[in-house]
């Protein structure tokens, strides 16, 4: 190990970078309702998409499922930041479960603003990745009217009526200017594209990608930490290369790092996404220290103070708990 610092190397941490509110929110929900009801607590899909969360509160008693079939009658589950589709809520209602919901409100946000075109009779694009858990809660709550368009260049393919109002919505955590070349595409192709009421892409996503570009073209390497189901990680990496970073990869901790990474780099970027606990950044900046690079210097792009609170019925319980002790 070469513990001795190169004068000519440095590592720039980005800020903001790490935990969003609306992850913080769902993370704590799930914390506190193993603290108020006891383990085991089932969650629908990740609650965040991190593998580190996810093992952390499973050790705690959290047990996650990728459907509502695997919870057992009378039980308790929480449903994860991405959000879900009607059909879920339903099928909970039915079968009787406890809910707790941790859809993130940005997420809740699109999900309404689904309904008020749907009520309007306005057909809708979806841009976003098939597949993704967010994705399919917004489809759900208008599929019959929702196109997924998944990048710029899947607008040529839309075979649909261009005289006619269309609306589009995004999922929250894509890159912002490929999102905004994609509605670009959209618009000169559907002339009478309507915008939701506000941007849809997410403040946490948006800045973290703005704090990378601002030191990426300073970067030989850039390291994301996020796991590999972390749209907004994945889009971070992208973002550094566009911006001007020599290199990005995409690690969940610091033990992914290749060596070979670090030859000939002098100056490296380290960022993370919006479900990643700032431990694992922390175990990266210790991992350069170790060989030869001096301790991070952050540059910061904004402060962000957003909070969210609990969900109110999970507050509720905590709430009467209190009054017990």
């Amino acid at each position: 190990m070469d513990t001795a610092t190169d004068p000519n190397k440095r590592v720039i941490v980005a800020a903001p970078r790490g935990y969003c509110a609306g992850v913080d929110r769902a993370v704590i929900t799930v914390e506190k309702a193993l603290e108020t009801y006891g383990a085991p607590v089932y969650v629908r899909k990740q609650i965040v998409h991190n593998r580190h969360v996810v093992e952390d509160l499973e050790a705690r008693g959290a047990i996650f499922v990728e459907e509502l079939s695997e919870v057992p009658e009378d039980a308790l589950v929480v449903f994860s930041a991405h959000g879900v589709s009607p059909a879920v809520h339903a099928e909970a209602a039915m079968r009787q479960l406890r809910t707790i919901d941790a859809t993130c409100p940005l997420v809740t946000k699109v999900h309404r603003e689904a309904k008020r075109f749907d009520t309007q009779d306005v057909d809708m694009f979806l841009i976003g990745h098939a597949g993704h858990e967010e994705v399919e809660g917004t489809m759900g709550e208008a599929p019959h009217r929702m196109t997924l368009v998944e990048r710029p260049e899947d607008v040529d393919k839309l075979d649909l009526p261009t005289d006619k109002p269309m609306a589009w919505l995004s999922q929250t955590t894509l890159s912002v200017d490929e999102t905004m070349e994609t509605v670009t595409r959209l618009r000169q192709k559907f002339p009478l594209l309507m915008d939701p009421p506000s941007d849809d892409i997410c403040y946490a996503t948006q800045n973290r990608q703005q704090a990378v570009k601002q030191i990426a073209p300073k970067c030989d390497l850039m390291i994301v930490v996020g796991s590999r189901n972390s749209s907004n990680s994945v889009r971070l990496v992208e973002v550094a290369l566009e911006a001007g970073a020599k290199a990005s990869h995409r690690i969940d901790n610091a033990g992914e790092i290749l060596p070979e990474w670090l030859e000939g780099v002098s100056a490296v970027g380290v960022t993370s996404g919006a479900s990643v606990p700032d431990e694992l950044v922390q175990g990266v900046l210790e991992y350069l220290q170790e060989r030869g690079f001096p301790a991070a210097e952050e540059e910061r792009l904004t402060e962000e103070n957003l909070t969210f609170s609990l969900p109110p019925e999970l507050r509720r319980d905590l709430k009467a708990s209190a009054l017990k002790h």
